[in-house]
């Protein structure tokens, strides 16, 4: 076993059967996972009986799912996965060469699931920027060795920004992982809300964030 796969969901019957088959069929039995549900309304915890995965239940929240998730892990990795978000093929290799490297832990290039110019230059910037900065975020599917996260106290369960938080006390241990085989992610959030808006946005969080302003006021402003 390579270690577990860590998934907050919540309210993703829609799409969670998709979700899973997907991911099941790429890690070929190597991985156990577990999936902590915040509370969920519709179908997911019912869905998710069909599938030989592990399901935990926690407050709703995901920090205080992943970590929760955490609790149960097997093996030397961990893998902290977007449920809208698919794997590369050839997940498994890269996981053995990165558990055979000096690297503590890393995070996967994105690619938004919408081929149209703006999605495509939406995660170009997220992919530089992190490079640039060190700093990531829970759609580039966060991993590392399970040591090391127990080592970093896990996620604070802040009720936003708990990624960025995370990488940026990670970063000051060991440099992170890039690899550029790119996780795909929905693009659902800028479709909503629109692609500048969505992007001034989540730049103004980012930026207010580092300003000093609480997550508990930054979740307000990004869920009204």
């Amino acid at each position: 076993m390579l270690g577990t796969i860590v998934m907050p969901v919540l309210n993703e019957a829609s799409g969670i059967d998709h979700s899973l088959q997907a991911l099941l069929k790429t890690l070929q039995a190597r991985w156990q996972v577990v999936v902590c549900d915040g509370g969920s309304e519709d179908a997911t915890v019912e869905r998710l009986a069909a599938y030989p995965v592990q399901v935990v239940t926690a407050q709703a929240g995901r920090a205080v799912q992943m970590n929760a998730g955490a609790g149960f892990a097997a093996g030397p990795l961990l893998v902290f996965l977007h449920g809208d978000t698919r794997l590369p093929n050839h997940f498994n290799q890269l996981m053995e060469a990165f558990l055979e490297s000096d690297f503590e832990w890393g995070r996967f290039d994105v690619r938004l699931d919408n081929p149209r110019w703006p999605f495509r230059m939406i995660a170009w910037f997220m992919n530089q920027r992190s490079a640039i900065t060190g700093v990531c975020t829970g759609d580039q599917t966060l991993f590392m060795r399970r040591d090391f996260f127990q080592r970093m106290g896990g996620y604070a369960e802040l009720p936003l920004m708990e990624d960025v938080e995370f990488s940026l006390r990670a970063r000051l241990q060991a440099r992170p992982l890039r690899i550029q085989a790119p996780v795909v992610t929905s693009s659902r959030r800028w479709t909503k809300n629109g692609v500048v808006r969505t992007i001034l946005l989540m730049w103004w969080l980012r930026l207010a964030y580092r300003l000093g302003v609480s997550p508990q006021r930054l979740q307000r402003w990004y869920y009204r």
